[in-house]
């Protein structure tokens, strides 16, 4: 298929699994290795039979069209099999955060409706405890009743449903300044699209690269780097299931030849400060970061550690990728960098004009990957998808030669590791230990320049404030969270600054959050 810029360049009748694997039925595209994960070497015939006979299992199972399905899957072959098998058939997949708790799954459950629960097996009790004997649970793996056996003994579903380019695909929960996270609905055009205007159009994604993504799949971030991307010009993916470390990134960069990473700037400053990174990675060609503004110290150190660039970028799970980047031989660290071609890019002021150049202002984008909107949310579709313009959240300066310079989040909230955190979550947490009567939680720059929660607590009784308070509140909010919410400093007051009307100023302790404790 030639390279598509818009909706438009796609036939009306479309089905983004078929697509992605429409090369896999030649002999020598079937034979290549598409994946590699911890049970060895996947091929691209081995997935495209894989996706079929999930396609054909959902039938079994009574899972209809436009129903949905929910994956809480850690990155391994099952991933791209059960999200394409889904597509396949018309189902609807939707990819959660493998770090949740069961409430956190169970509103996704509640929410989305999900008929059926594909759930790696070290994650197993936790989706059983959120499903309550709702939907159908299948833990991946071997044995009686597990997915592999199911898979063996289905019916393969040669023929995708027929499905069209701006029908609904898949879903991608996003969290928002408030409340509950929010579904944002994709279509089947927008992974192929992606394809086409980012990983060919700027990062140059070929037919002989190896890839590895830190980020998982079921980021929208994690998602186009090793699912869409590779599978869309037949490279090479290394797949990682445990939690990614310098360390073990590194060595299965050597073992696979890995020619293009993509990371958060959090790994890549963790990768230079570990003793145990090599010297050179004589295969990498390319770094990509997201997620959170890219330091321009981590991406000079790196260029000049291993000769490599990093292409910082700026995407959104509404928009499904990157819609600004640097571009590779072209690389200005310090900035995010320029629309990538297909989108269109502007940066409004307070009175809805457009900002000149060194102007701050709200980030809008326009683009053809921007989702279809929230699921059972129009309040907050409407907030965010103003017709043809997406907005973004993000503060952002253009200077006159087009360079994009990010200047912080609209709101509150908090992108720390690429993931977003609400700072009411980590203080609603904190405010549940007994010893603690009241919470703040701002963003504060850690050694490196990148964003990490800093607390400050006023305790009930102050001479409880100690070191080791600090240690088990830090526990206690990482046994109620996400592992990457936990504040990283806790700073104990008498007292939190507050309005005439009891309203905490957050501003106040965001100016003294560069003083945190080391």
């Amino acid at each position: 298929m030639p390279l598509a810029r818009a909706l438009e360049d796609l036939p009306v009748a479309f089905n983004a699994a078929a697509d992605l694997l429409a090369g896999a039925g030649s002999d020598a595209s079937a034979r290549r290795v598409a994946y590699l994960d911890d049970r060895g070497a996947w091929t691209y015939g081995e997935i495209a039979e894989r996706v079929d006979r999930f396609a054909g299992l959902l039938t079994e199972l009574g899972v209809e069209r436009e129903q949905r399905v929910l994956l809480c899957l850690q990155d391994s072959a099952d991933f791209p099999t059960a999200f394409l098998g889904a597509i396949k058939a018309g189902v609807v997949p939707v990819p959660v955060n493998t770090l949740l708790k069961a409430d956190d799954y169970a509103y996704a459950l509640a929410d989305s409706r999900a008929r059926a629960v594909f759930v790696s097996e070290a994650l197993a009790p936790t989706l059983y405890e959120a499903a309550g004997g709702g939907p159908i649970v299948i833990v991946a793996g071997d044995g009686e009743g597990r997915l592999e056996a199911r898979l063996d003994a289905a019916t393969p579903r040669r023929e995708p449903a027929e499905t069209c380019r701006d029908e609904p695909a898949f879903w991608l929960y996003t969290s928002g300044s408030t409340g509950r996270p929010k579904a944002a609905i994709h279509a089947h055009a927008s992974p192929r699209l992606t394809a086409d205007l980012y990983a060919r159009g700027v990062l140059g994604l070929r037919e002989d690269d190896v890839v590895l993504s830190v980020a998982k799949l079921y980021f929208a971030y994690g998602l186009g780097n090793g699912l869409t991307f590779p599978l869309s010009v037949g490279a090479k993916t290394v797949l990682l299931r445990e939690r990614p470390t310098p360390a073990v990134v590194s060595k299965l960069m050597l073992e696979h030849g890995v020619t293009v990473l993509q990371a958060a700037p959090t790994f890549f400053a963790a990768m230079l400060a570990d003793p145990g990174t090599p010297e050179r990675l004589p295969a990498l060609r390319i770094a990509t970061s997201a997620g959170e503004a890219l330091p321009a110290s981590i991406g000079e150190a790196f260029t000049a550690r291993f000769g490599v660039e990093i292409l910082d970028g700026l995407g959104s799970t509404e928009m499904l990728h990157i819609f600004i980047s640097q571009r590779p031989g072209a690389v200005r660290y310090g900035v995010t960098g320029k629309p990538v071609p297909g989108y269109d890019l502007r940066i409004v002021a307070e009175d809805g004009s457009d900002c000149a150049d060194g102007q701050l202002g709200d980030l809008h984008v326009r683009g053809p990957t921007a989702a279809l909107g929230y699921w059972n949310n129009r309040p907050k579709s409407r907030e965010t998808f103003l017709g043809p313009w997406t907005r973004t959240g993000d503060k952002y300066v253009r200077d006159a030669e087009g360079w994009h310079r990010y200047a912080g989040r609209s709101d509150d909230m908090l992108k720390v590791s690429g993931q977003y955190v609400s700072p009411f979550a980590v203080e609603e947490a904190l405010a549940a230990h007994p010893d603690v009567l009241e919470a703040a939680v701002v963003g504060c720059a850690d050694e490196n320049g990148l964003t990490k929660p800093k607390a400050f607590v006023v305790c009930r009784d102050a001479e409880a404030a100690s070191p080791a308070l600090a240690a088990a509140l830090q526990a206690h909010v990482k046994g109620r969270l996400a592992p990457h919410c936990y504040p990283r400093w806790i700073e104990f007051r008498t007292e939190l600054p507050k309005t005439a009307t009891g309203k905490l100023q957050r501003y106040l302790l965001r100016a003294e959050a560069p003083a945190g404790l080391p």
